[in-house]
């Protein structure tokens, strides 16, 4: 079997997020969330625990992972798809980062991709790396956090450890015609790594590299079961073990996404259970802390990026996370994941655990290499009891290598996409996957 280093060393740096929890959920320097409509709930949780349906699994196709979603205006989910072709029976290229769309439910899911996306070419070797990560449709507007990785840490030495160190922001005013940067200029600019800096990035080598790979909460279609006005976003605390595993996030009003200004930072619960808010990001606490020991040492770190939804008919927030499932050495990818699931009753917490899986097999399989959990925001139950984790899975067959480098090797743009659609046959579950889970209500 391939690994993953392998796979990046010739071709992609690929993202890999997911830490999967289930809890449904200012002043100058500091402000209660409780002085907002969000006032915060201390109910004890009415979700007891959580079971994953291993007859319902779906594989839904495409090419890519990552797959973080949210339900816009139109009643389509819009989906971001990293490091591969996306669906289609005539995939022209490979992308780091792309935009479809989803229309129905999960027995009936159908995928278009959006034309006016400013796709991001894997091929395209004068820009840096993004990735299509924390996105939101709200307001007939749709916003997209793209992480972004660090050069190789020896020059011209593509072994060499990354690091996500920052996150490039783009948006789209008019429901996906057209796209901006965060300036308000277009086209999109994919800048070189060289150009990158904290003028064109909405965060950009802050400390620990925090606040690199974000994750927007989901709260219903077009963002409207939200009632504070605040759009919350989540992301590990650095890129280390024991900052990795850390949750921090921010929150700005839902007019201010665009402000970097406008941002305050999670620093702490207050005794009833409110959240303080800070200006200063290196004021910032942590929000909940995850498992040790689930975080790679080779390639770059990735691990505990969540994904977190609001369950409207049982008014708690899920959060799902996830941690990589790690070989001695600390190499990626060399057992199962790990897989939890948390419920809170305010985006801040506290959270509370109802599902611990140390070695995460969909399907029961012992091979699957699953990834990246995403919530699907509109696929949840209208009681509420069950909702549809979507996820990517890295397992693949031992033909895989030899094809992809033969790839890779390719001189003609016909011949490496050739090879690279041959090569999907050889990891099977690298794709779209979809599996209820059952939600026990007390």
């Amino acid at each position: 079997m391939f690994t993953r280093r392998e796979f990046l060393n010739h071709t992609i740096a690929a993202g890999v997020v997911a830490a999967t929890s289930l809890q449904v959920g200012c002043s100058n320097e500091e402000k209660s969330a409780g002085e907002s409509s969000a006032v915060a709930r201390t109910q004890p949780s009415r979700i007891k625990s959580a079971v994953r349906r291993e007859e319902t699994i779906l594989r839904l196709g495409g090419d890519g992972d990552n797959f973080h979603m949210s339900w816009a205006a139109d009643d389509r989910q819009l989906v971001a798809v990293c490091d591969g072709m996306g669906w289609g029976e005539n995939p022209k290229d490979l992308y780091n980062s792309r935009l479809f769309a989803i229309s129905g439910g999960p027995q009936n899911a159908t995928f278009e991709d959006i034309p006016t996306y400013p796709d991001k070419l894997h091929l395209d070797k004068s820009a840096a790396r993004f990735y299509g990560f924390g996105t939101l449709a709200v307001d007939g507007g749709m916003y997209q956090y793209l992480s972004t990785f660090s050069e190789p840490a020896k020059p011209g030495d593509s072994t060499s450890l990354f690091r996500f160190i920052g996150a490039k922001l783009i948006y789209s005013p008019d429901n996906g015609r057209t796209w901006h940067n965060q300036d308000g200029s277009t086209p999109v600019v994919w800048e070189t790594p060289q150009a990158r800096s904290r003028e064109n990035m909405v965060f950009f080598e802050e400390s620990q590299d925090a606040f690199s790979l974000l994750t927007v909460l989901q709260m219903g279609r077009n963002y409207g079961a939200n009632r504070d006005g605040y759009v919350y976003v989540y992301a590990p605390n650095g890129s280390t073990e024991g900052t990795m595993n850390e949750l921090v996030m921010f929150r700005t009003p839902k007019s201010q996404i665009l402000n970097r200004a406008a941002y305050e930072y999670f620093a702490g619960l207050r005794p009833g259970g409110e959240a303080t808010w800070v200006k200063n990001i290196d004021s910032r606490r942590v929000v909940h802390t995850f498992p040790r020991g689930w975080v790679n040492k080779t390639v770059h770190a990735y691990a505990w990026h969540p994904s977190v939804a609001y369950n409207a008919p049982v008014g708690l927030y899920m959060m799902a996370n996830w941690g990589m499932g790690c070989t001695p050495e600390g190499d990626w990818f060399g057992k199962p994941s790990y897989l939890g699931l948390w419920i809170a009753p305010n985006p801040w917490g506290p959270w509370t655990q109802i599902q611990e899986e140390t070695a995460w097999m969909p399907g029961k399989d012992p091979a699957a290499r699953a990834y990246q959990p995403q919530i699907s925001p509109k696929w949840i139950a209208e009681d509420g009891k069950s909702f549809w984790l979507v996820w990517t899975d890295f397992q693949n067959t031992s033909e895989f290598m030899p094809t992809l480098r033969k790839a890779f090797a390719a001189k003609r743009h016909e011949d490496f996409m050739r090879l690279m659609i041959e090569s999907r046959r050889y990891r099977p579950y690298y794709t779209f996957n979809a599996q209820r889970v059952d939600l026990e209500i007390a």
